[in-house]
């Protein structure tokens, strides 16, 4: 099933977190290339989440937009902290498609917190969402892709998986052990036709970092009650980039998604950067 021309006619693509964002963009665009894309989303409401999170409804919109578009795309409520949840989502991908040949184990949550002030359960859904969601998903997609003997696995970190932060220690910590599960799989299958690679975008211009919480993290000098607007925290987010820019698109980090999905198998284990610059910076 190697693609030879860039398309990925006959493959079938799984995406967590494919209600909106990264995943819906990741989504929209695998979709354009031929896959036929089942999208995941809508977990339970977390305490220790402010903003609102993918929903049922976010979903069937992604859905829609990849069949408007003429693709096929099949929505399967889930979180992925739930073991049972992810592998329904294989199962029903399984038996509507037959193959699973790409995984993008995307779905995730950001919460702040200085690191004495998080409590036992703001630490644990950010673990259990960004760390064990995505171990969820890995281990149900690779057993069928051993049996085809192929497989293209993206999973989604952040250069905040690359670098010490203040204020998100335990998002931090979920990114750096993505690095580590991902890189260790890589290890483990290279035998088998499959590719296991991760992007770590810098911050991305999704809900998940335009709401309230995010804004005040950023801008705390500003008067309590006062309007922040995107292009006031765009400001506060462009001083910490070598390119002057606050942030990336989802598409931006699409775009080496469906590098990697599409590459021959030559690349494996590897950790693509996609940060305005940040990297240059780090060791």
């Amino acid at each position: 099933m190697t693609s030879t021309t860039g398309r990925l006619d006959e493959q079938v693509a799984i995406v967590t977190g494919g209600g909106r964002g990264q995943g819906r963009a990741h989504a929209l665009a695998l979709a354009a290339l031929g896959a036929a894309v089942v999208v995941c989303d809508a977990p339970a409401p977390m305490s220790s989440v402010t903003y609102a999170l993918g929903s049922s409804e976010d979903l069937e919109d992604t859905v829609s937009a990849v069949t408007s578009a003429g693709g096929t795309a099949l929505a399967v409520p889930c979180d992925v902290r739930d073991r049972a949840d992810v592998d329904r989502v294989v199962e029903r991908t399984l038996e509507r498609f037959g193959r699973v040949d790409i995984a993008v184990a995307n779905a995730g949550i950001a919460t702040q917190g200085k690191l004495w002030e998080l409590t036992d359960d703001a630490w644990a859904q950010m673990i259990d969402t960004n760390l064990t969601g995505v171990f969820h998903t890995l281990r149900a997609v690779v057993p069928t892709m051993r049996e085809q003997q192929y497989g293209r696995i993206v999973v989604t970190s952040s250069l905040g998986g690359r670098t010490g932060l203040p204020n998100i220690s335990h998002y931090a910590a979920s990114k750096w052990g993505v690095i580590g599960l991902a890189k260790s799989l890589a290890l483990e299958l290279v035998d088998d036709g499959i590719t296991v690679n991760v992007v770590a975008p810098t911050t991305v211009r999704t809900p998940m970092v335009l709401n309230e919480e995010t804004y005040r993290l950023f801008a705390p000098d500003q008067p309590s009650g006062a309007e922040l607007t995107d292009e006031i925290i765009g400001r506060r987010f462009s001083r910490h980039h070598p390119i002057p820019l606050p942030w990336i698109e989802a598409e931006d980090v699409t775009r080496e998604v469906v590098h990697l999905v599409t590459e021959r198998g030559n690349v494996t284990g590897t950790v693509v950067e996609v940060g305005l610059g940040l990297s240059a910076r780090m060791h």
